[in-house]
Protein backbone atom coordinates (compact mmCIF):
# COMPACT_ATOMS: atom_id res chain seq x y z
CA UNK A 1 0.00 0.00 0.00
CA UNK A 2 1.38 3.36 -1.05
CA UNK A 3 1.44 6.00 1.65
CA UNK A 4 2.57 9.61 1.47
CA UNK A 5 2.54 11.45 4.79
CA UNK A 6 3.15 15.18 4.96
CA UNK A 7 4.35 17.01 8.05
CA UNK A 8 5.83 20.36 9.02
CA UNK A 9 2.84 22.60 8.52
CA UNK A 10 1.68 25.07 11.12
CA UNK A 11 0.85 28.64 11.97
CA UNK A 12 3.54 31.21 11.24
CA UNK A 13 3.77 34.96 10.81
CA UNK A 14 4.36 36.61 7.48
CA UNK A 15 8.03 36.60 6.58
CA UNK A 16 8.75 33.33 8.35
CA UNK A 17 10.03 30.10 6.85
CA UNK A 18 8.78 26.51 7.01
CA UNK A 19 10.01 23.20 5.75
CA UNK A 20 7.46 20.57 4.79
CA UNK A 21 8.35 16.89 4.62
CA UNK A 22 6.72 14.01 2.80
CA UNK A 23 7.62 10.57 4.06
CA UNK A 24 6.73 7.66 1.84
CA UNK A 25 6.22 3.93 2.05
CA UNK A 26 5.01 1.19 -0.25
CA UNK A 27 6.71 2.76 -3.26
CA UNK A 28 10.14 2.51 -4.87
CA UNK A 29 10.94 6.09 -3.97
CA UNK A 30 13.90 6.73 -6.24
CA UNK A 31 12.04 5.63 -9.38
CA UNK A 32 9.41 8.31 -8.97
CA UNK A 33 9.21 12.03 -9.49
CA UNK A 34 7.84 14.16 -6.66
CA UNK A 35 5.80 17.31 -6.45
CA UNK A 36 3.99 19.63 -4.11
CA UNK A 37 0.57 21.15 -4.66
CA UNK A 38 -1.54 23.42 -2.52
CA UNK A 39 -5.17 24.32 -2.10
CA UNK A 40 -6.28 27.55 -0.50
CA UNK A 41 -9.78 27.98 0.94
CA UNK A 42 -12.32 28.43 -1.84
CA UNK A 43 -9.74 27.86 -4.56
CA UNK A 44 -8.72 24.97 -6.76
CA UNK A 45 -5.68 22.88 -6.02
CA UNK A 46 -2.61 24.30 -7.77
CA UNK A 47 0.85 23.08 -8.66
CA UNK A 48 3.73 24.40 -6.55
CA UNK A 49 6.92 22.56 -7.51
CA UNK A 50 8.27 19.28 -8.88
CA UNK A 51 11.57 17.44 -8.86
CA UNK A 52 12.58 14.55 -11.08
CA UNK A 53 13.89 11.22 -9.83
CA UNK A 54 17.51 12.08 -10.69
CA UNK A 55 17.29 15.41 -8.83
CA UNK A 56 18.57 17.03 -12.00
CA UNK A 57 15.42 18.86 -13.03
CA UNK A 58 13.00 20.99 -11.08
CA UNK A 59 10.04 23.10 -12.01
CA UNK A 60 8.27 25.80 -10.00
CA UNK A 61 5.07 27.74 -10.28
CA UNK A 62 5.72 31.43 -10.83
CA UNK A 63 4.68 32.33 -7.28
CA UNK A 64 7.15 29.78 -5.88
CA UNK A 65 10.23 30.83 -7.85
CA UNK A 66 12.87 32.34 -5.62
CA UNK A 67 10.93 31.63 -2.42
CA UNK A 68 10.35 27.86 -2.38
CA UNK A 69 12.86 25.06 -2.76
CA UNK A 70 11.95 21.44 -3.53
CA UNK A 71 14.34 18.62 -2.71
CA UNK A 72 14.41 14.92 -2.07
CA UNK A 73 16.42 12.40 -0.08
CA UNK A 74 16.38 9.03 -1.79
CA UNK A 75 17.92 7.31 1.24
CA UNK A 76 15.34 8.67 3.67
CA UNK A 77 12.59 8.28 1.04
CA UNK A 78 11.46 11.77 1.86
CA UNK A 79 10.60 14.78 -0.25
CA UNK A 80 10.86 18.32 1.10
CA UNK A 81 9.52 21.77 0.39
CA UNK A 82 11.37 24.65 1.96
CA UNK A 83 9.36 27.86 1.99
CA UNK A 84 10.87 31.25 2.70
CA UNK A 85 9.39 34.72 3.13
CA UNK A 86 5.92 33.29 3.58
CA UNK A 87 3.00 35.54 2.79
CA UNK A 88 -0.64 35.42 3.83
CA UNK A 89 -1.50 34.29 0.28
CA UNK A 90 0.55 31.14 0.94
CA UNK A 91 -2.07 29.96 3.43
CA UNK A 92 -3.30 26.61 2.13
CA UNK A 93 -3.26 22.87 2.60
CA UNK A 94 -0.07 21.57 1.03
CA UNK A 95 -0.01 18.13 -0.57
CA UNK A 96 2.86 16.01 -1.80
CA UNK A 97 2.36 13.84 -4.85
CA UNK A 98 4.21 11.29 -6.90
CA UNK A 99 4.21 9.87 -10.40
CA UNK A 100 6.56 8.12 -12.81
CA UNK A 101 6.00 10.73 -15.54
CA UNK A 102 7.49 14.19 -15.05
CA UNK A 103 4.81 15.90 -17.12
CA UNK A 104 1.94 14.04 -15.50
CA UNK A 105 3.18 14.78 -12.00
CA UNK A 106 2.67 18.50 -12.59
CA UNK A 107 -0.98 18.04 -13.53
CA UNK A 108 -2.56 14.75 -12.42
CA UNK A 109 -0.15 12.70 -10.33
CA UNK A 110 -1.03 9.16 -9.40
CA UNK A 111 -0.30 9.23 -5.69
CA UNK A 112 -1.29 11.88 -3.16
CA UNK A 113 -0.73 12.57 0.48
CA UNK A 114 -3.45 13.77 2.82
CA UNK A 115 -2.03 17.25 3.16
CA UNK A 116 -0.66 19.50 5.86
CA UNK A 117 -2.09 22.90 6.79
CA UNK A 118 0.05 25.99 6.47
CA UNK A 119 -1.39 29.20 7.88
CA UNK A 120 0.41 32.50 7.52
CA UNK A 121 -0.79 35.37 9.68
CA UNK A 122 -0.15 39.03 9.02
Amino acid sequence: QVQLVESGGGLVQAGASLMLSCETSGITFHYYHWAWFRQAPGKEREFVAAIDWKRSETNYADFAKGRFLISRDNVRKTAYLQMFSLQTDDTAVYYCASDKDFNTIQTTPTYWGQGTQVTVSS
